[in-house]
């Protein structure tokens, strides 16, 4: 572990993209094959291999706890040592007294990382924390940390562990990619590169893949200067969901890869019948299926958070807020992995697809699907839907096709290319989303504070900021948006996750990312960013993002550059 401490200051210590893939393939073909494999993991900034279901449980204020009580600072002691670095493992370094020399290894490490995941309680977590902590060297203390927050913040991505892979073991990035997408193990693949059998790694269903991303375009115009005929689609308020399907095991995941199909216990049925196994990618909404020949529509996506989050959901809970799956790609079936194929191949395998799904009588929760669709024997028709396809040469044609998507309610149009491959987490030109502009950021909330009248008692005022580089850089504060449930949810969520108490003030973990409107902005010296929002509202909660996926400072700039002057 004081090696793996060692070689993470030296990456963190250089900006130069190759020195630090140079450090880590140097690094990795050093230890042994197991060793390594660990390594890779931890050097993604993770405990555990990304398709593991396996979490630690171990939130900052944990954390924060065990350092103090194991440093014997007082609260603003600690409080002033995090304010100069403003990182967590960076505090356990400058607080903890050193163990001396440690041998403890990654393996070995990695086991008790086990351990605190298995164990109940924080008390009981907190006990195989401080046992970890003082066994090691404060270097090693400050990485442990990083690794139990997920976030090393030396600037080094699972990208680039995927090139030192490739340099150390003489594979092409290509290869170390494709094994890594398919198993969702940076350390798997790894063995495999070491022993020269990339090519054997297989498709691991259950674990998801990565999404492909659209890049926005400001018109029709613009849209259409990428690719001549387009593919359209009505973009819906809803939220990303990634179907894993086998025969009568079926699993939904949302853009963060989380597990979600708790929250849908309606659908797994419906997607239990499809003919073959299969990968779906689509988009889950809460929706409206009318009594007459009208087509269902979308609801807001207001509506469809009373699902998010909930481990039950209630008879009357399904009954009020129904959801459809609508379905526009697949991405795996048959045992062929679909993402090299053209979209208007996979366009055409998917609706093969659905064609032949054969429907699977309702499971354990008959009451639940009686309430929400008539009758446990009759077979639902609206809840998995593919997604209406229409064509547009012309920005004419896509102006229409624009107006009549927000006459149905929803927000836009997405526009692709029909020619195109799946490109897993990554963000080209071959995927379009075309909304009204609006001045709207996702953000990272940093500080949260107690309100004011009614809100006394919940922290309902929020401090939020955009990515500057590695850091986050404030930008704004916003205390209207949310309802009280969501206040009050929240509340919970962030003293749970709280780093620093400063009374009135907390600094919580980065991890809520918000969708923020605002009217336009000005430079400011009161946030760290150098700008303001001003009369920022929360439009909504954002738990299908990642905090890395939130709006940077360039995006800043250039809405600053295009608003309207001031006279």
């Amino acid at each position: 572990m004081r090696k793996f401490a060692e070689i993470c200051e030296q990456i963190a210590s250089t900006t130069k993209k190759l020195q630090k893939v140079a450090l880590v393939a140097g690094y990795l073909k050093s230890l042994t094959p197991d060793e390594a494999s660990v390594a890779a993991v931890f050097l993604s900034g993770r405990p555990f291999a990304m398709w593991e279901e396996t979490t630690m449980q171990v939130g900052g204020t944990l954390l924060w706890r065990t350092i103090q009580q194991l440093s014997g600072k007082s609260e603003s002691e600690l409080a002033a040592a995090y304010r100069r670095s403003g990182d967590l493992g960076a505090v356990a370094a400058e607080v903890l007294r050193s163990a001396g020399e440690s041998s403890t290894g990654l393996a070995e490490v990695q086991k008790t990382f086990r351990q605190i995941a298995a164990v109940r309680g924080p008390e009981a977590k907190a006990e195989q924390v401080r046992r970890l902590l003082t066994r090691l060297t404060s270097l090693e203390a400050k990485y442990i940390v990083k690794i139990m927050t997920g976030d090393l913040r030396i600037g080094l991505k699972e990208s680039l562990v995927e090139e030192a892979i490739a340099k150390a073991y003489d594979a092409t990035l290509a290869e170390v990619q494709r094994a890594n997408m398919l198993l969702g193990d940076i350390g798997e693949t790894l063995r495999l590169a070491a022993s020269n059998q990339l090519s054997q790694a297989k498709m691991r269903l259950f674990h998801p893949l990565g999404f492909m991303l659209a890049s926005p375009s400001k018109s029709s115009e613009e849209a259409l200067s990428y690719f001549e005929h387009a593919w359209v689609e009505d973009k819906y308020d809803g939220i990303r969901a990634q179907a894993h399907c086998s025969g009568g095991e079926v699993r939904i995941f949302s853009r963060t890869r989380d597990e979600i199909t708790e929250s849908f216990p309606e659908l797994p049925d419906l997607l239990a019948g499809l003919p073959q196994d299969a990968v779906l990618d689509g988009e889950i909404v809460a929706w409206s299926s009318t009594a007459n020949e009208e087509p269902g529509r979308a609801f807001p996506f207001s509506v469809l958070q009373q699902r998010l989050g909930r481990k039950k959901v209630t008879e009357k809970m399904l009954q009020q807020v129904p959801v459809a799956y609508l379905v526009f790609d697949v991405l795996y079936t048959g045992g062929e992995l679909l993402i090299d194929r053209k979209l208007r191949d996979r366009g055409a395998i998917l609706e093969k697809l659905l064609a032949g799904r054969t429907p699977v009588a309702p499971r354990q929760r008959d009451a639940q699907a009686t309430l929400a669709f008539g009758s446990a024997d009759q077979t639902p028709s609206a809840p998995v839907i593919r997604a209406p396809v229409f064509r547009a040469d012309s920005p004419q044609e896509l102006d229409r096709l624009f107006e009549a998507a927000q006459a149905r309610g929803n927000e836009g149009l997405m526009i692709k290319d029909p020619e195109s491959a799946y490109t897993p987490g990554r963000r080209g030109k071959s995927w379009l989303k075309l909304k009204r502009e609006l001045a709207i950021l996702d953000v990272v909330v940093t500080a949260v504070e107690y309100g004011h009248g009614k809100r006394i008692g919940v922290l309902s005022d929020y401090t939020f900021a955009v990515w500057d580089g590695d850091r986050l850089a404030n930008i704004g504060k916003a205390y209207s948006g949310l309802t009280d449930a969501e206040i009050a949810e929240m509340t919970k969520w962030f003293l749970e996750h709280t780093l620093e108490d400063q009374g009135f003030r907390r600094v919580v973990e980065p991890k809520i990312v918000l969708e923020v409107a605002f009217n336009n902005m000005m430079r400011s010296d009161r946030h760290d960013s150098g700008y303001a929002l001003r009369f920022p509202r929360i439009v909504r909660l954002r738990p299908d993002k990642l905090p890395e996926e939130a709006d940077t400072i360039e995006t800043v700039r250039k809405i600053f550059k295009r608003q309207p002057k001031e006279h």
